[in-house]
């Protein structure tokens, strides 16, 4: 290599771009030299090494910031330094591994927000043809109801899942479930609000008594589902006051 060379052919020597050698100089990792009486900048052989070491470092991961402290370290420095940041870059990986497995997760639906008895649940309400609308709106208040009280929403699901096993139930859901698109006059709403005021009569939930010991969360789950109500569901409301 001649004694003193250009930037172009510096680069080439290192294998790194011009554009990182003058970003080098930018951040004060690599000396640069004053120009010939041509105009160009010279570098010598120290600049070479310099310049290798620094992509040395760089590939293997150390910091812009550290790179400079590190080119003229004694042993036992660049040791401690490498792992150092060794070790902050396992953090990073495991980090990185645990980001991923969050990504995997959110390819099962409900899954990743809710417990696993209300994904079943949430199922199950799938299975029977109960829409994504409604499946949504559920699943919402889970996680709402399992901030508030996760030992109680335990019991929840289990009562609800009893109930959806009951056929009359499962018939009334799913009307329920359909008459959100039907006009506030149907004809069919009235005797809907008859049966359901009928069932809830002679067959109480447990879940509908029991308690959300959080009535913040309880206002929240109620303000926060914007699709919770229709002209259909608000007419059938007051038929089933009536």
């Amino acid at each position: 290599m001649p004694s003193m060379i250009t930037i172009g052919q510096l680069a080439d020597y290192a294998g790194v771009t011009t554009k990182a050698v003058r970003h080098y100089h930018e951040r004060g990792l690599l000396a640069e030299p004053g120009r010939d009486s041509s105009g160009y900048r010279r570098y010598t052989a120290k600049d070479a090494v310099d310049l290798v070491k620094i992509r040395t470092l760089a590939n293997a991961g150390v910091p812009l910031t550290r790179i400079k402290d590190l080119l003229d370290a004694d042993q036992d420095t660049l040791t401690a330094a490498i792992t150092e940041i060794d070790h902050n870059l396992r953090d990073r990986i495991a980090q990185l591994r645990r980001t991923r497995d969050q990504l995997a997760q959110l390819r099962g639906g409900d899954r990743p927000f809710v417990s696993p008895e209300v994904a079943d649940y949430l199922d199950d309400l799938r299975e029977l043809g109960v829409s994504e609308r409604q499946t949504h709106l559920e699943r919402d208040g889970w996680i709402l109801m399992q901030t508030a009280s996760p030992e109680d929403a335990s019991v929840w699901v289990a009562e609800k899942r009893e109930l959806i096993a009951d056929p009359e139930f499962r018939a009334l859901y799913l009307e329920h479930d359909a008459a959100y698109d039907w006009s506030p006059d149907d004809p069919r709403l009235p005797a809907l609000a008859d049966r359901t005021r009928n069932w809830f009569t002679s067959r109480h939930s447990r879940s509908e008594t029991r308690p959300v010991h959080n009535p913040t969360i309880a206002r929240l789950a109620a303000q926060s589902q914007p699709g919770a109500s229709s002209p259909a569901w608000d007419r059938l409301a007051q038929l089933m006051k009536g």
